[in-house]
C-alpha cells in the first residue's frame, strides 16, 4: 500500500465514553482559552472527539462562526475535571451540529507514549458504565 500519511485513515478503533467533562480548551500558542465546560464524546488511543456548545465558546468570533475550521492545525491541551488530567493535541477536523454546537476532534497520538494513550482508553467509562 505503500507510506500512509497521517490523514489516510483511522488506525486506532473508536470508543463511545460516557462524557467526560473538559473544563477547559486552551491553545498552546498562545494560552488563549478556546472554550469551556466541553465533553469528550468518543475517544480512541489517537484522539479525543469533543462536544462544545456554541455558547461555551469564549472568543466571540468562534461564537459567531459557523464553522470552527480556523481551529484546525493549532497545538491545544484540556483539563480532564473528572480525572485531574491534562491533555495535549492538535485539532485536526471540526464539524457543526446545528443547534447542538460543534464535534471538534484533537489527535494527541504525537503528544503521549502508546502504553498511555491505551492505558487512557482503558480507564474512560463506556455509556452506563458509571450509573
Amino acid at each position: 500500500m505503500g507510506s500512509t500519511t497521517k490523514n489516510s485513515k483511522r488506525v486506532a478503533p473508536r470508543k463511545e465514553v460516557s462524557p467526560i467533562h473538559v473544563s477547559y480548551l486552551t491553545s498552546l500558542d498562545d494560552f488563549a482559552k478556546i472554550a469551556k465546560n466541553c465533553e469528550i464524546v468518543e475517544a480512541s488511543s489517537s484522539g479525543l472527539l469533543l462536544l462544545i456548545k456554541r455558547d461555551d465558546l469564549i472568543p466571540m468570533a468562534l461564537r459567531k462562526n459557523l464553522n470552527l475550521d480556523c481551529l484546525v492545525g493549532d497545538r491545544v491541551f484540556m483539563h480532564l475535571e473528572d480525572m485531574n488530567l491534562e491533555v495535549s493535541g492538535v485539532i485536526t477536523r471540526t464539524q457543526l451540529l446545528g443547534k447542538k454546537g460543534f464535534y471538534v476532534a484533537v489527535d494527541y497520538s504525537d503528544e503521549a507514549p502508546e502504553y498511555w494513550r491505551e492505558c487512557l482508553m482503558d480507564l474512560l467509562p463506556t455509556p452506563g458504565e458509571l450509573e
